[in-house]
């Protein structure tokens, strides 16, 4: 889709790896060209392991790299570091001189554009701890021109997470390109924009033209990138694999407390945290739907929190203990913030590629849980 929507414009799509980290999902993406955004040495460390050529398709975010973190993006000859702060460009400078590494970067600048968000998916005002104040970066940008192991590459924004409008977007590279063109009027010619990520998704099952969205996207930055003739970096993550993935969890109890009815799954908030956390809603639905009707219900886990919950006076399909229900579009966020609160075991992941479902990744045991520690 973005191929498509993108035409002769030179660009690569970085998938955003903390969405969905699973090997397989990386392997299939790297085979089809893509590169990635990553935010930990172990995510670089999971790209590596399953595609050691696409390391210089892979550009390094965060607010917090480490030295190591750093060294070993440089041993591996990542495209780009994108820097969130002075004290970071100083400690890459210092690796990249310690390790004889010429290191690539782009400031990821903070627009101070706001993106209409959950507040904690929202990075692009001047009160968040990302990046830094787009009018600082032409300073900061000369200040290291001509430098022997630095090199301006790009510059990168990302405003947040799940936006659903295109005009945020818009806005964010319409200050990133003045702030282009002004830095090559000072001939520093920057050979990358990134504009992130964030383009969201319909959680709610209604009808989602995913293409349609794309096509948007595409259009509304391509008018403000103005005569820039570099590459532009894309970082989806969420976008592209949250469809795609569902959690099956069984109904485990149907329980009447008061005038609330609970349905009590095998599934909790550690398999699937995004509900608790951000208040999100995840259409569940029977695996096999039974005659009746509807009822107003409460989905739950089994984890000793009142926050343990999936849905609050949601309507649903009757269901009985031992049925399957699935959570429809956990395949961003679900496994890859997952946690084995209350000592409960992660579950398998299942691909399933046309007609044909296959393991990457077996369900834990109680054995896996306890290797690392000791008594």
């Amino acid at each position: 889709m973005f191929q498509q929507a993108l035409g002769s414009r030179d660009h690569l799509v970085c998938y955003a790896v903390k969405a969905n980290s699973a090997l397989a999902i990386l392997k299939l993406l790297a085979a089809r060209g893509a590169g990635f955004d990553i935010v930990s040495g172990g995510e670089l460390e999971r790209v590596l392991a399953v595609a050691p050529e696409a390391a210089g398709r892979v550009v390094f975010s965060g607010v917090g790299k480490t030295a190591a973190e750093i060294d070993l993006a440089l041993q591996a000859e990542i495209l780009q570091f994108n820097v969130e702060s002075e004290a970071e460009l100083e400690l890459l400078a210092a690796r990249a001189a310690k390790l004889k590494r010429k290191a690539r970067f782009a400031l990821r600048v903070n627009p101070d554009v706001f993106a209409e968000t959950h507040p904690y998916i929202s990075t692009g005002m001047r009160e968040h701890k990302f990046g830094i104040d787009i009018r600082k970066a032409l300073k900061i940008y000369r200040s290291v021109a001509g430098s022997r192991w630095l090199e301006a590459h790009g510059v990168s924004v990302h405003i947040g997470s799940q936006i659903r409008s295109a005009e945020p977007f818009a806005v964010a590279i319409e200050r990133v390109s003045k702030l282009v063109a002004q830095l090559q009027r000072d001939g520093i010619e920057l050979k990358v924009i990134d504009a992130g990520g964030g383009l969201g998704i319909d959680y709610h099952g209604g009808s989602f033209d995913a293409a349609a969205k794309v096509n948007e996207y595409a259009a509304a930055i391509e008018q403000v990138l103005g005569d820039f003739k570099g590459r532009l970096l894309l970082e989806p993550g969420r976008f592209l694999v949250a469809q795609a993935g569902a959690l099956v969890a069984r109904v485990l109890q149907v329980k009447r407390n008061g005038k609330k009815t609970f349905v009590i799954t095998d599934a909790a908030m550690n398999d699937l945290i995004r509900p608790a956390l951000y208040q999100a809603h995840h259409e569940i639905v029977p695996v096999r739907r039974r005659p009746g009707k509807t009822r107003i219900v409460d989905v739950v886990g089994p984890v000793c929190e009142s926050g343990d919950f999936f849905a609050h006076d949601r309507e649903l399909q009757p269901v009985k203990p031992g049925d399957l229900v699935a959570l429809l579009d956990a395949g961003a966020y679900g496994m890859a913030q997952s946690s084995n609160y209350n000592t409960r075991l992660r579950p398998a992941e299942v691909l399933v590629e046309g007609g044909r479902a296959r393991l990457i990744r077996r369900r834990e045991t109680m054995a896996d849980l306890l290797a690392p520690e000791m008594v």
